[in-house]
């Protein structure tokens, strides 16, 4: 971008602004609504989609289209619309400039302000932005000023407080866990303790955003916690002093067996590469030969994260990635800068319909090479690349500033349509429920433009997400509607709450030194089982023979005598699960959960042949004929 073009756009900004100041109308203005601050929020959010989208924006449209949602959020019904600043029909009513932009929209906001003067500008003002980037793709997107800081606080891998999970039950703010290492633990803050005083102030009652409200703060400064903890008659009373709490990217690793690693990653934050590599270097020092990457269900997240992550399986010099868009400097080719430390090792990476962005990035880096066998169903489809911009008031403004290609040339962007963010976010749940069947309904239809060659020639496509190389259908038999159920009442919560509430020193002394023990060895009691069946009962579980299959009805659930029975194998484990977090902490869950539930990664273990065979085809050792996919026939 010139220095020209950067320039005009700011001058422009602080002259409306001087002119308002000059000829006295923002004394019309109501301070109360923070006018000067909604209207240059406004051109700031239009200045950076000029400037850096990745297509041609519309001007015109994204101005008219502001109007008409703005118009929709006017409470005021006897405002008129017809012949005023805010009939997007009127004659006349053109934009090709972000100085018509401006002097229109100011005019309709004055409008408005002027003649409906309850009316909150400030939601008006997001609404009018939202409307402009209904204009673009489904992934440009306003985030208000409290997502904001959430959106901030997750990329960046951390956040500032005294490092406790909770839950608010009953009115009482319940410690799930304290997170290893963060200043409550260190304080010896625990599982099962009840907040009930911060500071000088009573806690109960208190809601979520309270709670953080309250507990969060600056490094280095120090809140008062009151604590009834189970068993102790009197409250405990600890003065914690904040710091940085991290927020984990890697859900979880151990390892599967004697020499396969596990490693279940669900963004990709600022930290992620670095969790990575201390996961990677503890299961290498517990024997790793082998390593199983989880992408299910990540939904993406800083690019330079994924690269950062596919470049460990690659030598020095393997390209990656590229992105390519109208902006010359948004125009990338991204390459491995070392050689990966995990290079030559065999590696299935599972993905599904809920993996996007820069998990496609890495799936589609690995599957372009024939680095690794991807194992799963077919991914989302996100090929653009969004960057944030910071506005007035805080809030942000997520904008697409380019395309991403796999190295073979592909875009698995999935076909959208300006406007239409609901069918597209929710595109996947029209997929056959079939996932072979999916897959191969999208392939059957796949242009030839839109069909690439890995480097060993098999055939990989584009335009709507990674067809895996192994497809493997999603298990219904390991869901239910009682375990649902039970998740929607938290049952299982509520239940191993109870049950360290009575048992925790116990359980702690027989089981907290020996997790692996635990995860093979433990078992329900029947009077547990009976209790927890109890539990959902109380819920609104109702046994009856007069049903043959579960039924809601009002928030009950109505199933038939020993349905509860048959399936409560699952609670058992859901249960155990849920044991384990509140005991170790919530990457002690996924194991558990794995063991009872994961059949996608059961059935990917069995797969290590098809991974040697993949690893001669890219070696020329071998032919595709050989088989490594379930596509076309394999195995």
């Amino acid at each position: 971008m010139s220095l020209k073009r950067f320039l005009i756009p700011n001058i422009i900004i602080i002259f409306v602004l001087l002119t308002l100041n000059l000829t006295g109308v923002d004394s019309i203005l109501k301070p109360d609504n923070d006018d000067t601050t909604n209207l240059t929020k406004y051109v700031q959010a239009q200045r950076n989609i000029l400037s850096n989208y990745f297509g041609e924006p519309d001007l015109n449209e994204m101005y008219k289209t502001s109007i008409k949602f703005m118009v929709k959020g006017i409470q005021d019904s006897t405002l008129q619309i017809a012949d005023s600043p805010i009939d997007t029909t009127f004659p006349g009513v053109e934009v090709s400039s972000l100085r018509d932009s401006y002097t229109n929209f100011e005019a309709a906001y004055l409008y408005i302000a002027n003649n409906a003067p309850d009316e909150d500008m400030t939601k008006l003002t997001e609404f009018a932005i939202r409307g402009m980037f209904s204009t673009l793709d489904p992934h440009s997107v306003y985030i208000e000023p409290e997502d904001s800081e959430v959106d901030q606080e997750n990329f960046a891998g951390k956040f500032q407080g005294i490092g406790v999970q909770f839950n608010v039950l009953n009115d009482t703010i319940t410690v799930v866990t304290a997170i290893a290492g963060g200043p409550s633990d260190q304080l010896g803050i625990r599982s099962g303790d009840r907040i009930v005083q911060i500071g000088d102030t009573s806690a109960v009652g208190f809601e979520n955003e309270m709670v953080m409200k309250h507990l969060r703060g600056e490094k280095g400064t120090k809140v008062r916690v009151g604590i009834v903890r189970p068993g102790v008659p009197d409250i405990l009373y600890f003065t914690i002093t904040r710091d940085d709490i991290p927020l984990y990217t890697i859900d979880t690793s151990y390892m599967l067996d004697a020499m396969t690693g596990y490693i279940k990653i669900n963004r990709f934050a600022a930290t992620t590469h670095d969790e990575f590599m201390e996961a990677m270097e503890k299961l290498q020092d517990e024997g790793m030969q082998r390593l199983v990457v989880d992408l299910r269900g990540n939904p993406g997240g800083y690019l330079g994260q994924a690269v950062a992550i596919a470049e460990e399986f690659f030598p020095r010099g393997t390209e990656l990635v590229s992105t390519r868009s109208r902006h010359a400097r948004f125009n990338q080719e991204y390459y491995s800068r070392k050689n990966g430390v995990f290079r030559d090792k065999p590696v299935i990476l599972l993905v599904d319909e809920g993996s996007a962005s820069a998990s496609e990035i890495v799936s589609g880096a690995i599957q372009d090479h024939d680095r690794a066998l991807i194992v799963g169903r077919r991914t989302f489809g996100k090929g653009l690349v969004q960057q944030q911009y910071e506005l007035v008031d805080n809030s942000m403004v997520r904008v697409t500033i380019s395309r991403y290609l796999t190295p073979s040339g592909r875009l698995i962007q999935k076909p959208f349509t300006e406007g239409g963010g609901e069918e597209y976010a929710y595109e996947f749940l029209h997929r056959d429920d079939d996932a072979m069947k999916d897959a191969i309904e999208f392939v059957d239809h796949v242009p030839d433009s839109l069909k690439f060659n890995t480097d060993a020639g098999r055939t990989v496509y584009g335009g709507g997400g990674i067809v895996p190389d192994y497809i493997i259908q999603p298990d219904t038999t390991r869901s239910g509607y009682m375990i649902n159920f039970a998740l929607r009442k938290r049952a299982s919560f509520d239940f191993v709450r109870e049950f360290l509430d009575t048992n925790g020193d116990d359980f702690r002394a027989a089981w907290e030194d020996n997790f692996e023990k635990f995860r093979t060895d433990f078992t329900w009691d029947k009077e547990d089982i009976e209790s927890f069946k109890n539990n959902l009962i109380k819920e609104g579980m109702v046994i009856t023979d007069t049903v043959s299959t579960p039924k809601f009805r009002n928030d009950s659930l109505f199933v038939p005598n020993g349905y509860f029975e048959e399936v409560s194998w699952m609670a058992e484990g859901r249960m155990k699960a849920e044991l384990a977090r509140q005991v170790w902490g919530m990457q002690y869950f996924y194991p558990v959960v794995n063991d009872v539930f994961d059949t996608t990664l059961k059935e990917a273990m069995t797969l290590w042949d098809a991974v040697d065979r993949l690893n001669a085809l890219a070696k020329g050792d071998a032919t595709e004929q050989d088989g490594v996919s379930n596509l076309d026939g394999g195995e």
